[in-house]
């Protein structure tokens, strides 16, 4: 676990670094991943966090970081997280695990919002299932889509679950398998 600055301390309390570490520990606490050469897991979900963090892309990520493995190696290791349900539970129990105590102790109000991501192409067999109709926007009809449950405390977001809509539940059902 992270060990950040007292309330005293001239340095801030949460830095890039400091927040980038953490998420590498609870991801590599909650999916497991088996890794063959010369890198860790850890590797995999630094490469991974830069590049969602930056909304780059993973071929320009690996890149920029020394000693980063390319990124048809990077997108070998994902295919191995090909069941979906189960790569979902253990996001659940990592955002799950750092909810602040605050939160886990009192009632609160939810908020389930519904994402879209632009899908361009022919899907998989394993990603057809997946690929939402809606809407006409940024040029396509096809979409990614993901509900999220969150929390607001004090201003701030508190993602408590997330969930990949299949294309055949209807919006109403996928609240129940937020939790």
């Amino acid at each position: 676990m992270t060990n950040y600055p007292s309330p005293l301390s001239n340095t801030p309390s949460l830095t890039d670094e400091t927040t980038l570490r953490s998420a590498i520990d609870c991801l590599s606490e909650h999916v497991p991943l088996e890794m063959t050469g010369d890198y860790r897991t850890q590797d995999l979900f630094e490469i991974l966090l830069r590049a969602a963090s930056c909304r780059d892309s993973l071929e320009h990520t690996v890149r920029q970081l020394e000693g980063a493995p390319s990124g048809n190696g990077v997108r070998y290791h994902l295919d191995k997280l090909n069941d979906m349900a189960t790569v979902e539970q253990q996001l659940n129990r990592a955002l799950q695990s750092r909810i602040p105590p605050k939160i886990a102790k009192h009632s609160q109000r939810l908020a389930i919002d519904l994402h879209l991501i632009p899908y361009y192409g022919t899907p998989t067999e394993a990603e057809a299932p997946y690929i939402y109709r809606s809407q006409a926007k940024a040029g396509t009809t096809t979409f990614f889509a993901y509900a999220t449950v969150y929390v607001i405390c004090r201003n701030k977001r508190v993602t408590l679950g997330i969930h990949a809509v299949h294309r055949q539940v209807l919006n109403v059902n996928y609240i129940g398998t937020l939790f």
